[in-house]
Order: C-alpha cells, then sequence, then structure tokens
C-alpha cells in the first residue's frame, strides 16, 4: 500500500519522536479511517482522516524541521561533519536549512521542504528576527548599542538596524537581527574592535529552541507552522 508510515505522520504533527508515538499506537489512542490500528508501520494513503483519541488530526504538505545544532557541524550536505547527520529518520533529501549558521555556533537551525517559505524568512525585505546569544573578549557598551541601532556599515552597505540587548556582565550579550549575511555576528562586533568568543542561536522568527537539547532534532507543531507562516504572509498549505 502506498502512502506516509502511521508513525512518520505523527511524528511530523508534533505528537513527539517516532518512538514515542509507536507507544501511542500501540495504546490504542489512534485510529485510521475510522478504526483503531495498533501497527506502528501502517502505510497511511494520502486523504485518509487520521485521528488521536477521537480528534482528527490535520495532516500538512510539507515538512519543517527544527534542531539544536552543536558546534563542530557544518551547514553543508557536501562538507563534513554534517548537520545532515544529526536528521536520522527525517526526509533529509527534500530538507533545505533556512540559512546557515558556522561551524563553531551551536543553536536553532530550521529546515523545510517549503521554498517560498526558505525564501520568505531568508529574504530581509520581511525582516525575520534572529535572536542570538553571545559571549565577548570585550564588555560591550552602550555605543555599541547605538550603532548597531543605526545600522553599521559592513562592505560598503549599511545593515538593517539591530538591537544589542546588554545584560550584568556586558561580555554576555544578546543581539536581534533582522537580516542575515555572512559571518554577520562576528563581522558586526569585529567592526567594533571586539571579538566573539561564543554564539548561539535562540529564536527565528516565532519559533524558539527552548529545551530541545543539543545535537537533537522534532517536527515543528501545527501551531508553530503556522505562527512561522503567517510571520511571512503566508497561510499555510
Amino acid at each position: 500500500m502506498k502512502g506516509k508510515r502511521l508513525d512518520k505522520l505523527l511524528a511530523h504533527l508534533g505528537l513527539g519522536s517516532r518512538k514515542e508515538v509507536a507507544g501511542l499506537v500501540r495504546a490504542g489512542q489512534v485510529s485510521v479511517a475510522g478504526k483503531v490500528v495498533r501497527d506502528p508501520g501502517l502505510r497511511v494513503p494520502p486523504g485518509v482522516e487520521v485521528a488521536l483519541d477521537g480528534k482528527p488530526l490535520e495532516v500538512r504538505r510539507h515538512h519543517h524541521v527544527l534542531l539544536h545544532k552543536p558546534a563542530g557541524y557544518v551547514t553543508s550536505r557536501k562538507e563534513g561533519p554534517s548537520v545532515y547527520a544529526l536528521l536520522e529518520g527525517f526526509p533529509t533529501r527534500d530538507l533545505s536549512p533556512v540559512g546557515r549558521l558556522d561551524k563553531d555556533t551551536e543553536g536553532l537551525l530550521l529546515f523545510t521542504t517549503d521554498g517560498e517559505l526558505l525564501h520568505r524568512l531568508t529574504h530581509p525585505r520581511h525582516k525575520v528576527e534572529k535572536r542570538y546569544l553571545a559571549h565577548l573578549l570585550h564588555p560591550a557598551t552602550p555605543e555599541d548599542q547605538k550603532a548597531f541601532a543605526e545600522g553599521l556599515v559592513l562592505d560598503g552597505e549599511r545593515l538593517l538596524p539591530a538591537e544589542l540587548r546588554l545584560g550584568e556582565d556586558p561580555r554576555w550579550v544578546e543581539l536581534v537581527l533582522r537580516e542575515g549575511r555572512f559571518h554577520q555576528v562576528k563581522r558586526m562586533f569585529a567592526a567594533r574592535g571586539n571579538r566573539v568568543l561564543y554564539l548561539k542561536r535562540l529564536s527565528l522568527g516565532p519559533l524558539a529552541l527552548g529545551d530541545l537539547p543539543r545535537g537533537a532534532a522534532r517536527y515543528l507543531t501545527l501551531a508553530e507552522e503556522e505562527a512561522l507562516y503567517g510571520a511571512v504572509g503566508l497561510a499555510p498549505p
């Protein structure tokens, strides 16, 4: 029978890992076409209703995977070690990263199969916020805040205004960008005579890293998908 494995489909909907959703199926909590099933490997044809505890589930057309990228991995298929090695069990052949994180940078890295969504999330016209935590060699200053807010000039081009948030220890800061350029965070601080020692992306638009363990990945929930599409003016497919 053609179709997607039931456990993959349920995991795609954000109901848990493949192991966790398999437990739901074996416990008799899942029905397909109105009948309770207990085989996580059952193939579900397109258009067939799937329900959890009697409540129909809405199946999405595209895949969206959130990864907590560890340091030491590159956002590339051709080089290694690659972030794709951390996506075992996901449809890696069709997934594309939404932007890139440097090899030594950690944090939220989103993958999607929706090309239009990817384009809008990465195009500066939509000004999707990206929030980072950075550890600096030297303390950041109010003058740095002002320079970032006015828009630094890199390579002869002015950047969009950025928000620099100082904490009790000004060597640990949060930076909010609304565009994504090559090594942008590191180059911005370098332009101010400083150096980034550690960098982690905490959020992308409405998506937050939360308590997802380093090196782990999961599908977005339906609520997260809707918020993500809405952030760039698209309706969920």
